[in-house]
């Protein structure tokens, strides 16, 4: 991996973590355009700049990340669900990595749910307390997005949404409960891939980090303003469009299947 490549990918990653528009779909497809060939510290880096990004989250939030124990006890309750589906199938998720067709189809039956979100959930409580049920329920929201192309970010917002929270508190605390999750999928995937780090990609990987960290600064705040304003819509045609273009683009052999 050269540092242009890594830094093409950690803007990516930056960008769209907290998007629902699937960052790992998003790096795959960039990896396959870029013409980058398959190996582990790729598939390494790919999970592990996601860690920069989240940092941002702790940057942007600290005051609520050190406001109380019940916060963190929240959202461990959330990430239960993604921390035992992932050892239970960790691995057969790393395979479907490779797929930019699984990615297409992910993005586009992503796309047409996004365009009806708004008008499925119109009417919110007042309430807008996470309890610990709550929480649990969106963490189970969370696996589905093991699937590269689904997002974690729209799963788990839909999650909240579905538990009654407006979108900004559903973003918000799809976010918090990112902290844990990549963190903990960062971790092991780089205690996983030990064997491929070497003094050259070290530097790589701190440097695809801080650029991840830096963007996804940038990439939060105009979210939030933005899907508090505006809704998904914008969002799901963006996936149904994307995920035609692969689809197009394997078809006409410029990325593999």
């Amino acid at each position: 991996m050269s540092w242009f490549e890594a830094l093409i990918i950690a803007i990516v990653e930056g960008i769209t973590e907290f998007l629902p528009i699937s960052s790992t779909g998003h790096m795959i497809v960039t990896k396959e355009i870029l013409g980058m060939q398959d190996s582990e510290f790729i598939n390494m880096f790919i999970v592990n700049i996601q860690f920069g990004a989240i940092l941002s989250v702790v940057v942007l939030y600290r005051k609520r990340f050190f406001k109380s124990l019940v916060f963190y006890y929240k959202l461990f309750v959330a990430f239960i669900p993604a921390a035992v589906f992932g050892l239970l199938i960790g691995d057969y998720i790393d395979k479907l990595l490779d797929s930019a067709f699984i990615v297409a189809c992910s993005l586009i039956i992503g796309g047409v749910v996004l365009l009806f979100v708004d008008k499925w959930f119109i009417n919110v409580h007042e309430n807008q307390e996470i309890t610990y049920p709550k929480a649990f329920k969106i963490g189970l929201f969370q696996v589905i997005a093991m699937i590269p192309g689904v997002s974690r970010s729209a799963a788990t917002i839909i999650g909240g949404m579905v538990e009654k929270l407006n979108r900004q508190n559903a973003a918000e605390f799809s976010f918090f409960l990112a902290v844990p999750t990549m963190f903990a999928a960062s971790a092991y995937k780089l205690y996983k891939g030990y064997d491929a780090l070497n003094f050259d990609n070290v530097g790589i990987l701190i440097f695809g980090n801080i650029i991840a960290f830096i963007v996804a600064l940038i990439a939060i705040r105009s979210f939030i303003y933005y899907l508090t304003n505006n809704g998904f819509k914008i969002f799901g045609w963006y996936r149904i469009l994307a995920g035609a273009v692969i689809i197009l683009l394997i078809i006409a052999g410029k990325i593999a299947l």
